[in-house]
């Protein structure tokens, strides 16, 4: 049974969320929460608390084993653009573009 976790308007680029959610793909839970725990990237951090919740709602509202869950699918999208100016020399202005994103995690498991 398949069973997702959503976050939506973090503070942080897809682009950078994708290389980490590529590194977890289709590794057991348990191995994906430990390799978040001792990543150095901020981002890591916001996807251990979303595999955290999909296997927290795997167990909690299907009764899925816990120990046999995996990361089928684990995706970032696009959200809100917050488009603001920086001051530069000589009167002039430079566009900031900063990113937000939806990350999705998708775990499957046998159910009791």
């Amino acid at each position: 049974m398949e069973v997702r976790a959503l976050a939506k308007d973090q503070p942080v680029a897809p682009q950078k969320v994708r290389l980490i959610l590529d590194a977890i793909k289709g590794r057991p839970v348990d191995e994906a929460l430990n390799l978040l725990q001792f990543m150095p990237q901020r981002s890591a951090r916001i996807v251990w608390k979303v595999v955290k919740s999909a296997a927290a709602n795997a167990e909690n509202n299907f009764d899925v084993n816990p120990d046999g869950l995996r990361i089928k699918s684990a995706a970032a999208g696009d959200a809100r653009t917050l488009k603001r100016f920086r001051a530069r020399s000589r009167g002039r202005t430079a566009p900031m573009v900063k990113r937000y994103s939806h990350i999705e995690v998708v775990v499957e498991g046998n159910q009791f």
